[in-house]
């Protein structure tokens, strides 16, 4: 191995975390597949949107934060969920609609909630979980508990009056939050270039004065060296920063999707890019991978994932009589 090879495998981290990268994107991406495949049999209801192709932005952005931090996401949550350590049971059966779910089987697969692992949310309402990070940094910075919040949307919430309200606002207040953008180039059908006069989002951040960088989404190490960067700035109390992930979602935008508006060429060629593969090739490029050892972790996130299947086809269905739990009214 070269010098320069030896250097760049010793920077990137210790051969546990590396493995440790692949093991959570792959099992999202089994994850993800079981999800469609329960989906097309009707066993999960509702929308269903899928974070396949997306998976190293999850899992790179969520490696450079504390276990104490907060994350709040988008409906597409599937993958940031798994990634921040929520039972992959819990979350089928959630999927499920059953009472073992993460929240109950009532949010279904847009409101993923762990308040254990400071997973808050999962959030239908495109744009509208911007603000609800302002508020958990807030409260961090008034307890003055060191947290901070990494906030995940997608770049079709980058036109919606929230964001711009909430960056003004985390700028205003030096808010401890992490704004991270997944562009994925399509908002549901719309192609970015169509409805933004500036298609890289990133540079919208320099009108609230917030630093801000772009970088490669299919490149797990690449995010996760640039989210520890926009971490370690919030984290010294220098207020927000801002990362726009490029990426691309394999699949349509939910289940639903005829995916009219793009070309099978254009789809295939981001595949070329796909971020499991890549990154499996660096791993053996470094010696840390084999055959049989991709095969191990597959094997173990397929055995994960029928486990999660199990569980939620042999849980409860919520009672009736509990439709008015967690109700409240003034």
């Amino acid at each position: 191995m070269t010098t320069a090879k030896a250097r760049a495998k010793e920077e990137a981290g210790t051969p546990e975390e590396l493995l440790g990268l692949l093991r959570q994107m792959m099992l999202i991406r089994r994850f993800e597949e079981k999800s469609a495949e329960m989906y097309a049999r009707g066993r999960i209801a509702g929308f269903l949107h899928l974070y396949i192709g997306q998976e190293a932005v999850g899992v790179g952005a969520e490696a450079a934060i504390e276990p104490d931090d907060y994350v709040v996401t988008h409906y597409r949550d599937h993958g940031q969920a798994l990634a921040r350590g929520l039972d992959p049971n819990a979350i089928m059966a959630e999927l499920f609609g059953r009472t073992t779910g993460v929240s109950k089987g009532r949010g279904g697969s847009m409101h993923l909630f762990d308040v254990s692992k400071h997973f808050m949310g999962g959030y239908a309402i495109v744009g509208g979980h911007l603000p609800l990070s302002c508020g958990l940094a807030l409260a961090s910075k008034q307890l003055k508990n060191g947290r901070i919040v990494l906030c995940f949307f997608g770049d079709g919430a980058v036109n919606q009056g929230e964001f711009h309200e909430a960056l003004n606002l985390a700028a205003v207040w030096r808010l401890p939050v992490v704004f991270l953008c997944e562009n994925n180039l399509y908002g549901m059908g719309t192609d970015i270039r169509r409805v933004s006069a500036e298609a890289e989002v990133y540079r919208r951040a320099c009108a609230y004065n917030i630093p801000a960088e772009q970088v490669d989404g299919m490149d797990v190490l690449a995010v996760r060296d640039v989210a520890r960067k926009a971490v370690q700035h919030t984290r010294d109390g220098k207020g927000p920063y801002f990362v726009e992930a490029v990426t691309y979602r394999f699949r349509g935008h939910s289940m639903a999707d005829p995916e009219f508006y793009r070309t099978k060429e254009e789809v295939q060629q981001w595949r070329t890019r796909d971020p499991i593969p890549l990154f499996e090739r660096q791993l053996r490029d470094w010696g840390l991978m084999d055959d049989a050892g991709i095969k191990r972790l597959e094997d173990e996130a397929e055995g994960v994932v029928n486990e999660a299947e199990r569980f939620a086809e042999e849980s409860p269905a919520p009672d009736v009589s509990t439709l008015y739990d967690n109700v409240y009214e003034e």
